[in-house]
């Protein structure tokens, strides 16, 4: 199964059980980006397999480290306000029911 299959058929079935896939770009620097603060090293050679941030001083394990970044990446672009579309994983219905305004109701206030 070549690469474009295999996207093709996760996007499919992701889409089925009400999910989304997120591609991250080819360059996206997950590595060499802080975590912690989001500070970027300028070159984080392969063989380096640990380093620590010189702006907040944390260490990071490079493929943590980079796992954390596609997760935050991945989240920051499928998450909306009040619940509505990318807010979970549940099938879609047939119908979308209506927003809901998520204000305190006068009548209950206290005065």
């Amino acid at each position: 199964m070549g690469f474009f299959e295999f996207r093709r058929q996760l996007e499919y079935k992701t889409a089925m059980r009400g999910g989304q896939v997120v591609v991250a770009d080819r360059f996206y620097p997950s590595s060499k980006t802080c975590s912690a603060c989001g500070h970027r090293l300028e070159a984080l050679p392969l063989v380096v397999r640990e380093w620590t941030c010189p702006a907040c001083g944390v260490v990071h394990d490079r493929d943590l480290n980079a796992a954390t970044n596609l997760k935050n990446m991945a989240v920051s672009s499928t998450v909306s306000a009040c619940g509505e579309e990318g807010a979970g994983r549940t099938r879609k219905s047939a119908v979308k029911p209506a927003s809901v305004k998520q204000e305190a109701s006068s009548r209950f206030s206290q005065k």
